[in-house]
């Protein structure tokens, strides 16, 4: 089974388990109440996970470019 989490978490952004690690909050716990939420409201949060696994993939992307490594130069 961790096998799994492992897997889906690397494949499918981990916005759970990182905004898990900033509040200091189990990403099991984040992910069952996005999950609640998203029944509740039709699916709008789904909108904000993009969003957040957007911002999270410029940020990281930015990151490189302002400081590249030794191969990168």
């Amino acid at each position: 089974m961790n096998r799994f989490r492992y897997f889906v978490e690397n494949q499918i952004f981990g916005v759970c388990a990182r905004m898990g690690e900033k509040l200091n909050f189990p990403a099991s716990s984040i992910r069952r109440y996005f999950i609640y939420a998203t029944f509740m409201t039709f699916g709008s949060p789904i909108v904000l996970y993009l969003v957040l696994a957007f911002w999270m993939e410029m940020r990281q992307n930015w990151r490189r470019h302002n400081s590249p490594t030794f191969w990168e130069l």
